[in-house]
């Protein structure tokens, strides 16, 4: 399968959902405020992406999240995609897991050292200013 067979998917941002790219090349950028009203409406487009991403066979994957709030429900969806993410590296691809959070956001960082936790999974926790 080559890249044609998946184009790249933008969502732009609102004040209630984050802007997102998704890119076949093997990067994944989510970044801003996750509050959507429906969030399985929101993120069931990037989950099915995600799921052709995965038959493309990709060496490298990276995905850099950066939320500046995120609900209960963009949280079960974000936890769904990165296991996806690890179930897929541990058949021989490299991923690589950027979690930003501002400085003094403990709750974001939290989140992300949840993640890494739960999952077992190496994340990136980066401060921003």
């Amino acid at each position: 399968m080559d890249d044609k067979s998946l184009d790249k998917l933008t969502i732009e941002g609102t004040g209630k959902t984050p802007a997102i790219t998704l890119d076949p090349a093997g990067l994944i950028s989510i970044h801003g405020r996750s509050i959507p009203e429906d969030a399985s409406m929101f993120y069931e487009k990037v989950v099915e992406w995600i799921d052709k991403y995965m038959e493309l066979g990709k060496k490298t994957t990276r995905i850099d999240i950066c939320f500046e709030y995120l609900n209960s429900g963009t949280s079960k969806y974000i936890l769904q995609i990165l296991r996806a993410l690890k179930e897929y590296s541990q058949k021989g691809s490299k991923l690589v897991v950027n979690w930003f959070y501002e400085n003094g956001d403990d709750d974001i960082l939290e989140r992300g050292e949840y993640y890494a936790s739960i999952l077992d999974l190496k994340i990136n926790l980066i401060e921003t200013e």
